[in-house]
């Protein structure tokens, strides 16, 4: 599967591509740069007292690999035709994993502005999505798969004990911005920035409100960076990604001196060259939170 294809090799184009897969009847979306490779299914070796949604683990050319059964980290049944099951692998925050889902059909050029936000009415599975896509009468969702390997792994979600190794920390004044879609990580960035010092802290759901936030002060007269220090966002987020988003306030003239740190579990060797390209600050892998609060004290304090 070649991703550096068209418009994608452009950074800040607030489009994506979505590998449309389905785990039983449900029909879902992966962003194809988390996606390394496509399988078909291999004998796996089991691990014993694993997670139950853990099959077990795969050597990958040398690279031995654990290997995760979507259906059951969502509560649905097996395939019913394991001949078109399928393995993808997958590489975000540092790591790489296969996820064993029943079928791969296709791959769809979108924008953001295409993703809606799932609504807090929805039941089950509101947890696990990250964005609804309406395709063709039908719907695609975006799976959130850092909650599905953190519900596995909590170590692997941000490390709120490792901010213990700063030391001693001072309360600062400054106010930061902050877009990240996922409620979890909001959470967990909240209590874990306020216990290293930084306590004023706007934090907004997508690219698109963060943005806004940012114009209206500067359409108002408004010394933007009296009001922000910085901004930080995440890469993957309905509306408008956290490329678009630092494009948009690198290219304008009265936002442009905001530092902006990128912090996501898209930062690897492979796509960072994207956020230079659209002017980021500093780049930061979730889930490094004492790297990320470290490079917060050398661009604001």
């Amino acid at each position: 599967m070649n991703k550096d294809q068209g418009i994608l090799l452009e950074s800040g184009t607030n489009e994506l591509e979505i590998v449309e897969f389905s785990v039983a009847e449900n029909r879902f979306g992966i962003n194809v740069i988390k996606v390394k490779e496509i399988l078909n299914p291999v004998p796996v070796t089991k691990i014993p007292h694993s997670h139950p949604s853990v099959e077990g683990i795969i050597e990958i050319r040398g690279e031995v690999v654990p290997v995760v059964d979507v259906a059951h980290a969502l509560g649905f049944p097996a395939s019913k035709n394991q001949d078109q099951d399928k393995f993808i692998l997958t590489e975000f925050n540092q790591t790489k994993i296969v996820f064993h889902v029943h079928t791969v059909t296709q791959i769809h050029r979108i924008t953001w502005e295409q993703i809606e936000k799932p609504s807090h009415m929805y039941q089950g599975l509101e947890t696990q999505i990250t964005g609804v896509i309406k395709k063709e009468q039908e719907m695609l969702l975006l799976l959130d798969f850092e909650k599905i390997v953190a519900d596995i792994h909590p170590e692997s979600s941000l490390n709120t004990e490792a901010i213990h190794q700063l030391g001693e920390r001072e309360r600062s004044e400054k106010q930061i911005l902050i877009a990240e879609d996922s409620g979890l990580l909001r959470n967990l960035l909240k209590q874990t920035l306020e216990e290293a010092g930084y306590h004023k802290l706007v934090i907004v759901e997508d690219g698109r409100a963060a943005y806004d936030r940012l114009l209206q002060l500067a359409e108002e007269g408004k010394a933007v960076e009296e009001e922000f220090q910085l901004v930080i966002t995440d890469i993957e987020m309905p509306q408008m990604d956290g490329h678009h988003l630092t494009k948009m306030i690198k290219t304008h003239q009265k936002l442009k001196q905001l530092p902006v740190i990128i912090f996501s579990s898209l930062i690897t060797n492979d796509l960072k060259h994207k956020g230079d390209g659209v002017g980021a600050d500093a780049q930061i892998s979730k889930p490094e939170i004492t790297e990320l609060v470290e490079m917060m004290d050398r661009y604001i304090l």
